[in-house]
């Protein structure tokens, strides 16, 4: 974030590790004046990092305000999950064998499918493919539905599964045997382009069976 100053930053931090705080701690922990750690909080609290909530009274005069990171802070610090996807895969491959591995991978597509078609629904391919666009949307895929003469593309412009697919493929079959689940047997589902196959994006065309 261009906003991040290295003062944005420290106070972010020390949120994390005293889970509340006031302005005037903030200020004393970093020989600051209050006002200057106020502007700071008030851009933060703008940017979404962090929120304001109303202190305990203790004696006279209103309680100071208190400020803690929002769940949107947690995209500042480290985050392994992907290394610790990939070495799960590797381990499982190395420990188990690639059968067991495509066990995992099933399980896994079969809890997928039912999750997508109980959130598709029914109603027209087109309504049933907006819906499955939306959930991957919302699960960080970019997603679009575009018409092509009397099909269907959905085009997922980001994937945020790359790595772990690259380090096991049964990951983007699995997917594309969901799409077909989801949508029923009034469809069919061809991935036409792939990022793992060196294309800009992930697009599958829907056709009316």
């Amino acid at each position: 974030m261009s906003d991040m100053t290295d003062a944005k930053r420290r106070l972010v931090e020390r949120l994390k590790r005293v889970d509340t705080a006031t302005a005037g701690e903030l200020a004393a922990e970093f020989e600051l004046t209050d006002t200057a750690v106020r502007q700071h909080l008030e851009q933060l609290q703008e940017l979404g990092l962090v929120r304001r909530t109303e202190g305990s009274a203790h004696g006279r005069g209103r309680p100071a305000a208190r400020w803690q990171l929002t769940p949107a802070s947690a995209a500042m610090f480290p985050d392994r999950h992907v290394d610790l996807t990939v070495d799960l895969i590797e381990s499982i491959r190395t420990e188990l064998g690639d059968d067991a591995l495509e066990r995992v991978v099933d399980s896994r597509s079969k809890r997928q499918a039912e999750q997508y078609r109980s959130l598709v629904g029914g109603g027209s391919i087109a309504v049933r493919v907006r819906r499955l666009a939306e959930q991957r949307t919302a699960e960080g895929y970019v997603a679009e539905v575009i018409a092509d003469g009397d099909d269907l593309v959905l085009v997922e412009h980001h994937c945020p599964i790359c790595t772990a697919a690259a380090a096991c493929t049964s990951l983007c079959r699995s997917e594309l045997e969901a799409f077909q689940h989801a949508l029923g047997t009034g469809v069919t589902v061809r991935r036409e382009q792939h990022v793992l196959s060196g294309d800009q994006r992930c697009a599958y065309r829907i056709s009316a069976a």
